[in-house]
């Protein structure tokens, strides 16, 4: 399971180095050789948003993988919900995708686990583009082929582009900006952008699924022609690690690795997907999914419930050393997790009664009765980073905010954001009767104990919607206190596909979601907050955000010229998210809670950013398999 990819550049052949070069820290690798390799494009083997790459041109692998790893083994995991579909390029709009189905496809650059924002060459041996960032050019490795032994080829590449943007709302917004592609040689592809400075294009280009066109314009067994705007249940031609073996709908999906992988002996992948299959069990209940983690018909699992973690381990096989746990690092992300509001209903308009939501969450009671003291509260959409505010706005950061003034809340200037503190009874009182201020003045009263619409005499419902039978907890933890300033709260629960099908027709009052954000921002956030995003279905704008200030922002993000302009704009995005009180932020956790059975070994030193980095990097070890027991 290939990580989220991102990066740029390396190789120390050139001396002369451009001055928006040296201010993002790029330098020029060495051409790579052959009749290609003498033009006159600075080749680079990388790509780095964040100074200096750490592995040079011909490196023999990453410091954090076992070179000598067994290819062997079959290990078994968990994944909630269903799936109906292998189609990857329209997963966000149609069907359900299917667990792990983007590793059967390579992308043109991969990430590195141990930098920030840095990738290497896949099915592209090398990328170029201009100072100015106008451009970039991708020149494809001359053995890249698919399962079926074609080429991968420009056309390949192009046609991957043309299909994701067109039937991909995410990504359609994620590569707005490319307005042409072309061959500019043999094997060389070219994206036109259709402005200079959008400095973090190149890398996410390198992050393009590339697919076969030959396959999907072709027909299948029954000879029906294929859509690539449609979903499918026939697993697709890759060019990756990994291929679909089988599959029940719904119920189970299994990958094998690919022993005549074309890219087997790359640098990139040397050390890494080294089981021969990987097998997904699904599960509709984390209580269900438990269990049969415990009864060994699944080896692996992230636990995401502070409940379980502290009181559903305590079995003999924990005991005996058959079962280990463990915690793992996350430091590549920030986070924001929160019961978040449709402002597109009109409800929700008043900035004053979203925030009145807030004052009526227990966060420290919730956290001490029911999240065993686990969580931290969140308090930015970036928590955890060195982009989450901090005080007041001061410098780079106040001179951008000052240019949309009159356009966001004046607290933006003059406090820094807080939530509410509970924890007490007359903390919550306190909390309560603020909640209450508020909604009067956003033009609501009490009458007969619920809280109505002064102007309408509508009585305030919600609904929160889940598909999560595991966040009921602390969703009816929360209900009271909303009923207690008035409010009709109903919770429903519904399954996988009616919840994708409710978000995608924005059909719904409040959800849970989270936006995990990357250490370097960028294209992304016009998916998540600006302001076309909010009619577009597959979008992740599930606020529905329409706001110039945080439009201007996105932008200024987006071409920001240096890191620092970069952290002054993205905190400014985060003060002005947090003052409209578009969510009322949850809790989150610096680690991945994990148990396994220990039939496992992995590196001595794990990736600094990939976390558990699991199955990636890891391995079978059948020592340890034969002392831990036969799999049921």
């Amino acid at each position: 399971m290939r990580p989220t990819r991102r990066s740029v550049v390396s190789a120390s052949a050139f001396a002369a180095l451009s001055p928006i070069l040296r201010r993002f820290g790029l330098t020029p690798a060495s051409a790579q050789g052959g009749a290609e390799g003498t033009s006159e494009r600075d080749w680079r083997h990388g790509l780095s948003l964040f100074g200096e790459l750490k592995y040079p041109p011909g490196f023999k692998h990453f410091d954090y993988v076992n070179p000598s790893a067994p290819k062997a083994g079959t290990v078994r995991m968990i994944a909630f919900g269903t799936f109906d579909n292998f189609n990857e390029v329209v997963a966000g709009l149609k069907g359900s995708i299917a667990m792990g189905t983007g590793m059967i496809s390579d992308t043109l650059l991969v990430s590195s686990l141990d930098e920030v924002s840095t990738e290497y060459g896949l099915l592209a041996e090398a990328v170029s583009h201009p100072p100015d960032f106008a451009s970039a050019t991708f020149r494809l490795r001359a053995g890249a082929h698919y399962h079926d032994g074609k080429p991968v080829t420009v056309e390949d590449v192009i046609f991957s582009m043309e299909a994701f943007k067109k039937h991909s709302p995410m990504t359609a917004a994620y590569y707005r900006h490319v307005v042409k592609m072309e061959q500019t040689g043999e094997r060389e592809v070219t994206f036109v952008l259709d402005a200079p400075g959008n400095r973090e294009m190149p890398v996410i280009l390198g992050q393009l699924n590339v697919l076969p066109k030959h396959w999907w314009q072709g027909t299948d067994a029954s000879g029906k022609k294929r859509d690539i705007g449609a979903t499918t249940q026939e697993p697709p031609l890759g060019n990756g690690a990994y291929r679909i073996k089988e599959f029940v709908v719904g119920r189970t999906i299994v990958f094998e690795r690919v022993k005549d992988y074309w890219g087997k002996d790359l640098n990139v992948n040397i050390g890494r997907d080294n089981f021969d299959e990987l097998r997904f069990e699904y599960f509709r209940d984390a209580t269900v999914a438990i269990e049969a983690f415990k009864a060994d018909t699944v080896d692996w699992r992230t636990e995401n419930s502070a409940k379980s973690w502290a009181t559903a381990y305590d079995f003999p096989a924990v005991k005996e050393g058959r079962v280990l746990l463990e915690k793992f690092p996350e430091r590549n992300r920030g986070n924001m997790q929160a019961f978040v509001f449709n402002t597109r209903r009109d409800k929700f308009k008043d900035a004053r009664l979203r925030r009145a939501f807030n004052f009526a969450y227990d966060f420290e009671e919730m956290n001490k009765q029911i999240f065993f003291g686990q969580y931290k509260r969140i308090d930015s959409y970036f928590f955890g980073t060195e982009l989450a505010y901090s005080g007041l706005p001061q410098g780079q950061e106040l001179e951008i905010l000052e240019k949309v003034r009159d356009k966001v809340p004046p607290e933006v200037f003059a406090t820094p954001y807080t939530n509410p503190v509970g924890g007490d009874p007359e903390k919550v009182r306190a909390n309560l009767r603020e909640g209450v201020r508020l909604m009067k003045e956003a033009g609501y009263d009490i009458r007969n104990q619920k809280l109505v619409n002064a102007k309408t005499g509508e009585a305030l419902s919600v609904e929160i919607l889940t598909e999560d039978p595991a966040a009921e907890r602390f969703i009816l933890f929360y209900k009271p206190s909303l009923e207690r300033l008035g409010i009709t709260v109903t919770v429903r629960t519904v399954d996988d596909p009616q919840y994708e099908n409710r978000l995608r027709h924005w059909d719904f009052d409040m959800i849970i979601s989270s936006w995990p954000e990357s250490l370097s921002p960028g294209n992304e956030q016009r998916d998540f907050w600006g302001s076309p995003a909010a009619d577009t279905p597959g979008s992740r704008n599930y606020i529905g955000i329409k706001n110039p200030a945080i439009d201007a922002l996105i932008e200024r993000i987006i071409f920001a010229k240096d890191r620092a302009e970069l952290v002054a704009a993205t905190r400014a995005l985060d003060r002005v998210l947090l003052w409209n009180h578009y969510v009322v932020p949850q809790f989150t956790i610096d680690v991945a809670r994990t148990a396994r059975w220990d039939r496992f070994a992995r590196p001595e030193k794990l990736p600094e950013y990939g976390s558990a980095a699991f199955p990636t990097v890891w391995w079978w070890d059948a020592a340890k398999a034969a002392k831990t027991g036969t799999r049921q």
